[in-house]
């Protein structure tokens, strides 16, 4: 049985297809009570074994095909309500954008390019054991299309205007 301390974890560089199940506004859904916000964390198998040695509460989708196995994925809590809120980046051609509870939602429909986060992992007995994964902080990159790019330099200030 794993040591009950709190545990950190470190993710960077993933893709978009990395982030599953996006709920940042705590929309109520098929498996999601309202104002509970979340998203999933897609784990690499190896990366997934040692996180459940280690008392981590993942899970493992069904497989699409008979012959493969299904991608395993972290279950990520995303608290305003309580504690430190998370620290929520969104990262783009204007520059860095801090997203708080009524902005985060925002990420659920964002064309995302790359994903940093960190991770607090906080026992508990519930559920047959484990850490439950509540976010700390996250920087999203995203992609910006050549409009976007275009008139991005329209929302800073001409220095000449001054």
């Amino acid at each position: 049985m794993p040591e009950k301390e709190t545990k950190q974890l470190l993710l960077e560089n993933l893709g978009p297809r990395d982030i599953l199940f996006r709920n940042f506004a705590g929309v109520q859904k098929q498996y999601n009570d309202a104002g509970k916000r979340n998203f999933s964390v897609k784990l690499e198998p190896e990366m997934a074994r040692q996180l459940l040695a280690e008392g981590w509460r993942v899970k493992q989708l069904k497989a699409r095909e008979d012959d493969e196995e299904g991608d395993y994925h972290m279950k990520v809590t995303v608290n305003f309500s309580t504690g430190r809120p998370p620290h929520c980046v969104l990262l783009s051609s204007r520059g860095r954008t801090d997203l708080g509870m009524d902005e985060v939602m925002i990420l659920d429909v964002a064309d995302i390019k790359k994903v940093d986060c960190i991770i607090n992992g906080w026992w508990s007995d519930m559920a047959g054991g484990g850490y439950g994964a509540f976010l700390k902080s996250i920087f999203v990159t995203i992609n910006e299309d050549e409009l976007e790019l275009k008139y991005a330099a329209l929302d800073t200030p001409d220095p000449e205007d001054g």
